[in-house]
């Protein structure tokens, strides 16, 4: 009898054995991968510090800045209030950070996967990330540990981090360490620094209002700022006192009766000019030092007398509506005064480092360097005489032209047709290049009528440049740092560099003959002050902008005035308020200093000139120059006149050349040694005014004729 077969087996799927096999290796991964978790968050935990270490760490890196003379001018970085307990916390504050940071802060492990999936859902929704997963845990690891970089490792050691800190320390802990240590904006960290700084009192004292208020600021701290925009503080704090109530903080009753909108804020201490230095030198200390936790002690050259008597000197002389900044340098560079602006609270930004304006015949400095460097003399003879350059035609302020002048007279008067020829000769490229060389950082142009000034420069490179004339061609460096220390240790101090000669000490000499012989007779009269003075002033087009920089005792001062949107200033002029603001920063700030007598002789320029006493204290010249006119590029203008208009009735001619004076002033060697404080000391004076006409400034040229 025949035996049955037995049915064949099915076959398996090869699908399902793949699948089998990949669910095993994922588990096997997982396995693998929770160990590794296990093993980061155990090593994290061993790493961690104490609780009481935590709690005295420092929060960020506190600077405190130092005048010449060693008193503290102003204090950055982190400021901390006291540290409070758990217990002494007020409950409005731990539920108020709880309800609007981290509601499951009581149940989660030290990472929400229910706050990711919330954070993930409103990027996918919205297009863009605008609500973090951060747990209360994850931030106080990131604020203590880690740096605020958005990238997937950060976040990575970040959750490693929390994890472990949940291992190590209770719930309170944490809490406690992240209400101490948390930065609040205005360089408040924990609660009470920020309380003291907004409410002017401690945390423990925060009614439920207040604590809004402060836990509504971790989130974007420069943004809810009740001082930077308290509409916004106020906004934010509604939406936290929201948050509190839906999650059962408060009661309804309780949410009704904070008065957000009563909250009185601390008034914000008054910054004065001191902020424009420190905000120009500190960050320097990013290249001078590499400490970035340690406190640091910074010790400066600000010279807190100067820097009064400088802001003092801008607010007293700056015109109406008008901005004035200020910068005094000593012979080495070091800065004793800077003002940026005549009110650092309305506007911090400083004029003096930052601004970029057209220096009019402040500039012709380096024409004059580079003439003299060519082989010209003071007592040269130059030709004052109509010219034209590629289509350019300056004239002279005064409108007229003079014949033969010494280089001397040509510069005390600011001939612009003389610069121009100065310029032509030596080559424009050349003078560009004597700008570069004593220290003009901004874009020198070599049109024609770059000789008048019209490059755009800051102050603090043309106080440079002057300085570095006076210290006999060797370069002077600006420097507001003198040493740096932390916990007592010297780790940076500054070495003034004397090797970099520019010019010639002859040429540095016959510079400054040329200067004080501006401030004696020419154009920059009104900076006298009783010692000797070199400098030169600078008027641009329509009085846009004002400038006299010079120097006297071994200090160098430079003022600019004008306004921020370079709109005209009626009657402003190197030789005013500017050439007036100089004299009445430096007279008090030399009036300590011996007087010191320059290498060459002050020597008058020529009488044919300017041959009468109008011509020394008279009426400026007003009316506008003639000829084609350029561009602030130096570009001419086709649609310039080409020829001379009537001059206006009301303005008065210059006197001919061949007129003899009727009663000159007596200009002699004793004038000029009361001018530059030689001689008897008690005669130590500016010179005399004469009667009548009453003494007015004369004006200086404007550099786009």
């Amino acid at each position: 009898m025949a035996r049955a077969r037995s049915p064949k087996s099915a076959p398996k799927s090869p699908w399902r054995r793949r699948i089998v096999i990949a669910i095993g290796v994922l588990a096997g991964l997982a396995v693998l991968a929770f160990a590794a978790l296990a093993i980061a968050v155990y090593v994290a935990r061993a790493q961690l510090p104490s609780f009481d270490q935590l709690k005295s760490s420092p929060n960020g890196q506190m600077i405190r800045v130092h005048a010449s003379d060693g008193s503290v001018i102003v204090s950055l970085g982190p400021s901390y209030g006291q540290w409070l307990p758990y217990d002494r916390i007020p409950a409005v504050m731990r539920d108020a950070t709880i309800s609007v940071e981290d509601r499951r802060f009581r149940s989660h492990l030290g990472v929400d996967p229910i706050g990711v999936a919330r954070s993930v859902k409103a990027r996918y929704d919205r297009g863009r990330w605008t609500q973090g997963g951060s747990t209360i845990t994850q931030q106080l690891a990131r604020n203590v540990f880690l740096s605020s970089q958005k990238k997937f490792g950060r976040k990575f050691r970040e959750a490693i981090l929390a994890l472990a800190i949940e291992r190590a320390f209770t719930k309170d802990q944490i809490l406690e360490l992240y209400l101490n240590k948390v930065y609040y904006g205005g360089g408040a960290y924990g609660i009470d620094a920020a309380s003291r700084k907004f409410f002017g009192h401690g945390a423990d004292e925060l009614s439920l209002a207040e604590a809004a208020v402060i836990a509504g600021l971790v989130k974007a701290p420069s943004n809810y700022s009740p001082t930077a925009d308290a509409e916004a503080a106020v906004g934010r704090a509604g939406v936290v006192i929201a948050t509190m109530k839906e999650t059962g903080a408060i009661s309804a009753a309780q949410a009704d009766a904070a008065d957000v909108q009563g909250l009185k804020l601390v008034p914000e201490a008054r910054q004065n000019s001191v902020r424009y230095f420190t905000d120009w030198a500190l960050p320097q200390l990013d290249v001078l030092i590499d400490e970035q936790q340690a406190p640091l002690e910074v010790w400066t050259t600000l010279d807190p007398s100067m820097q009064r008597q400088a802001d003092t000197a801008i607010r007293a002389n700056v015109p109406k509506g008008a901005q004035g900044a200020l910068i005094s340098l000593d012979r080495d560079g070091a800065v004793r005064a800077m003002v940026g602006g005549t009110d650092y609270v309305s506007s911090i930004y400083n004029r003096a480092t930052q601004a970029q304006r057209q220096p009019g015949s402040a500039f012709k400095l380096f024409v004059y360097l580079a003439a003299l460097e060519a082989g010209h003399k003071p007592e040269d003879s130059i030709v004052d005489e109509p010219v034209t350059i590629d289509g350019w035609s300056p004239r002279n302020d005064s409108r007229h032209n003079s014949g033969p002048v010494t280089l001397r007279t040509a510069f005390a008067y600011s001939l612009n047709t003389v610069a121009a020829k100065l310029g032509q000769e030596v080559g424009f490229a050349t003078v560009a290049d004597m700008a570069r060389r004593f220290g003009i950082t901004t874009p020198v142009n070599t049109h024609p009528s770059m000789v008048l000034g019209t490059s755009d420069v800051r102050l603090l490179d043309m106080t440079r440049a002057f300085a570095s004339v006076g210290n006999k061609g060797v370069a002077v460096t600006p420097y507001g740092i003198t040493r740096v220390t932390t916990n007592g240790e010297t780790i940076y101090t500054h070495e003034v560099d004397r090797s970099h000669v520019l010019v010639a000490p002859y040429v540095a000499a016959q510079m400054t003959d040329l200067l004080q012989t501006a401030v004696n007779t020419g154009t920059g009269r009104a900076a006298q002050i009783g010692r000797p003075v070199a400098g030169k002033t600078g008027t641009t087009s329509s009085s846009k902008d004002g400038w006299f920089l010079g120097f006297s005792s071994g200090l160098t001062t430079g003022v600019w005035m004008g306004r921020d949107n370079a709109r005209p200033i009626a009657g402003l002029h190197g030789g005013t308020a500017p050439a007036q603001a100089w004299a009445a920063f430096m007279r008090p700030a030399t009036a300590n200093r011996p007087i010191e007598q320059f290498e060459t002789q002050v020597t008058l320029p020529e009488w044919q000139l300017e041959p009468d006493e109008e011509s020394y204290y008279g009426d400026p010249d007003n009316g506008m120059a003639t000829g084609q006119m350029v561009d602030g590029d130096g570009n001419p203008i086709a649609t310039a006149p080409a020829t001379e208009p009537e001059e206006p009735a009301n303005e008065p001619r210059a006197t001919p050349p061949d007129t003899a004076p009727a009663t000159p002033q007596q200009l002699d060697q004793d004038w000029i040694d009361r001018v530059t404080g030689r001689g008897d000391p008690s005669r130590q004076q500016p010179a005399p005014q004469p009667r009548t006409p009453a003494p007015r400034p004369l004006q200086d040229d404007r550099p786009t004729q």
